[in-house]
C-alpha cells in the first residue's frame, strides 16, 4: 500500500509569496479597471466631449450665418448701391451701442479677450471675458456687422466662443478633466478648427498663439476638443476646403524670388499694420480721439460712413471678409485690382477703430491675396495663383507673428500640399521681417490692456460691494 501524497504547506514561504502576488494582481486590476467603470469619470468625459461638440456646432452655425449675411448685403448693394451710405453708418452705430451698453466684453476680435482670460487666474476676470452670454452676443453682433458691410471676420469671435463654451465645464479640481486654462486653450483651438475646417490649424493656433508664454500642457485636451469639433464640422458641412482646391504650385529655384518678395513685403506690411492697430487701440490724436472717447457711437457711425464710401469707390470689393474676391482670384475667375490691398486695409482699420465685434484674421487673408496679386505683376505670369497663396501666408504671418499657424492654415484652406515648403519659407521670412517692426505680437499687445482694464473695473466694483 502506497503512502498518501504529501499535503501542501499553506504556511510555507512559497505559498505566502504566491498569495501576496495574487492579492497585488487583484489590487492592480481594480486600480486599472475602476476608472473605466466609474460613472463619475465617464460623466466628466461626456461633458468634455459634449462641450467640444457644442463649440463646433456654434462655430459652424456662425459660419453659415456669416455667409448668409454677406450674401444678403451683396444682393442689396447690387440693387441699391447708394443705400450703403445709410446702412453702414446705422449698422456700425447700432452694433457699437449694443456691445458697449449690454455686452462690454464682446467688442473687438475675441482673441485678445481669450488670451487675457488665459493669462489671469481670477475667476471673476475670466467670467467678464468668457461666458455663454458673451458667446451668443458675439455671434449676432458680428452677423450684424457683416450685414452692414463691415470688413470683419469670424475667426476671432469663434475663438472666444469656443473658449467660452469649454470654460463652462471648468469646475472643482477633483471633478474636471483638465484645469481651466487648458480648457480655454482647447476651446480656442476647437473654434478655429470648426470655423474653417482646419484641424491642424486649430491645434497649431492653440500652441503658437494661446500658449505663446506658457508651457503647452493641454496636448491631449486640445487634440480631443479639436477632433470632436472637426467631426461636427464634417457631419454638418462635409469635407470642404475654405478656398476650394488650388492646384497651382511653384518649384525650385523659381520660387526663390517670390518667397523673398512675399515674405519681406508681407512681414514689413503686416508688422506695420499691426503697430497701427495697436497704436489706434490706445486712442487717436486730436479731435478724432476726443470724439472716439466722448461719443463712441457717433464715431462708429463715422467709421461706417468711411467704409461705405470706400465700398462705393471700389465697386463693392471691400465689403465683408474678402472671401469671395480672394477665391475668385485664386481660381483665376477674376483679377484683383492694384488698389485692392490698400483699400482693404483701410476698411479693416475703420472696423477696428469702431470697436464693433469682429476679427481681422480672414480680412488679413484678403489683404495678402491683394498683395500677392501686386507682386505677381513683377514676376513671370506663369506662376499664377501660387503668388497669391504666398502673399496670403506672408501678410498673415507678418500681422499675427504666428508663422507655423499661418502656413498650416493656408495650406489646409487651399488643399495644396505641393506648396508646403514655399509656404513654410515665406512664413519664416515674413515673421523675421515683422519682428523688426513690431516686437510684441498683435493679439498679445491688445490682450494686456484688456486684462488691465477688466481688473481695474473689478477693483472699483469690489469696494462698493
Amino acid at each position: 500500500m502506497e503512502p498518501p501524497p504529501p499535503t501542501p504547506d499553506r504556511d510555507g514561504p512559497l505559498a505566502r509569496a504566491s498569495d501576496r502576488a495574487l492579492r497585488k494582481l487583484a489590487r492592480g486590476g481594480r486600480r486599472y479597471a475602476l476608472p473605466w467603470l466609474s460613472i463619475r469619470r465617464w460623466t466628466i468625459r461626456l461633458q468634455f466631449v459634449g462641450a467640444a461638440l457644442l463649440a463646433g456646432l456654434i462655430a459652424i452655425l456662425f459660419a453659415i450665418g456669416a455667409e448668409l449675411a454677406i450674401d444678403t448685403h451683396a444682393g442689396i448693394m447690387a440693387e441699391l448701391p447708394w443705400l450703403t451710405l445709410l446702412v453702414a453708418p446705422a449698422g456700425f452705430a447700432l452694433m457699437a451701442w449694443i456691445s458697449r451698453t449690454w455686452f462690454p466684453g464682446a467688442q473687438g476680435s475675441g482673441i485678445p479677450q481669450t488670451i487675457a482670460a488665459i493669462e489671469s487666474d481670477d475667476p471673476a476676470v475670466r467670467k467678464k471675458l468668457l461666458s455663454m452670454r458673451l458667446a451668443i452676443a458675439k455671434v449676432f453682433l458680428t452677423l450684424g456687422g457683416l450685414l452692414s458691410g463691415a470688413s470683419i471676420g469670424r475667426e476671432g469671435p469663434s475663438v472666444q466662443i469656443g473658449a467660452s463654451v469649454m470654460s463652462l465645464i471648468a469646475g472643482k479640481k477633483t471633478r474636471r478633466i483638465a484645469n481651466s486654462r487648458d480648457l480655454m486653450i482647447a476651446g480656442g483651438g476647437a473654434g478655429v478648427a470648426a470655423a474653417f475646417n482646419t484641424p491642424l490649424g486649430g491645434i497649431m493656433f492653440a500652441i503658437e498663439e494661446l500658449c505663446r508664454f506658457h508651457p503647452f500642457r493641454a496636448n491631449s485636451t486640445t487634440l480631443i476638443a479639436v477632433i470632436f469639433a472637426g467631426l461636427m464640422s464634417l457631419a454638418v458641412l462635409g469635407n470642404y476646403t475654405y478656398f476650394g482646391r488650388t492646384p497651382a504650385a511653384i518649384g525650385w529655384p523659381d520660387s526663390v524670388w517670390p518667397i523673398l518678395l512675399c515674405g519681406a513685403i508681407g512681414g514689413l506690411l503686416g508688422g506695420g499694420f499691426s503697430r497701427l492697430l495697436v497704436a489706434s487701440s490706445r486712442g487717436l490724436p486730436g479731435r478724432l480721439g476726443q470724439l472716439s472717447n466722448d461719443r463712441p457711437v457717433a464715431f462708429a457711425a463715422l467709421c461706417g460712413l468711411g467704409t461705405a464710401l470706400i465700398g462705393l469707390a471700389t465697386g463693392g470689393l471691400t465689403y465683408g471678409t474678402g472671401y469671395a474676391e480672394s477665391k475668385a482670384a485664386l481660381e483665376g475667375a477674376a483679377q484683383l485690382p492694384v488698389y485692392f490691398m490698400i483699400a482693404k486695409m483701410a476698411v479693416i482699420w475703420l472696423a477696428f477703430l469702431s470697436r464693433i465685434p469682429g476679427g481681422v484674421f480672414a480680412p488679413a487673408l484678403a489683404v495678402g491675396a491683394g498683395m500677392g496679386a501686386n507682386i505677381g505683376l513683377m514676376l513671370p505670369p506663369e506662376h499664377g495663383s501660387a503668388i497669391l497663396v504666398l502673399g496670403m501666408v506672408g501678410f498673415l504671418a507678418g500681422i499675427t507673428q504666428t508663422p507655423i499657424t499661418s502656413f498650416v492654415i493656408v495650406m489646409e484652406m487651399t488643399a495644396n500640399h505641393q506648396m508646403l515648403l514655399p509656404l513654410m519659407a515665406t512664413a519664416v521670412v515674413a515673421h523675421a521681417f515683422s519682428k523688426t517692426i513690431a516686437q510684441t505680437p498683435l493679439y498679445h499687445a491688445l490682450a494686456y490692456p484688456t486684462l488691465r482694464k477688466v481688473e481695474a473695473d473689478l477693483q472699483r466694483q469690489r469696494p462698493a460691494i
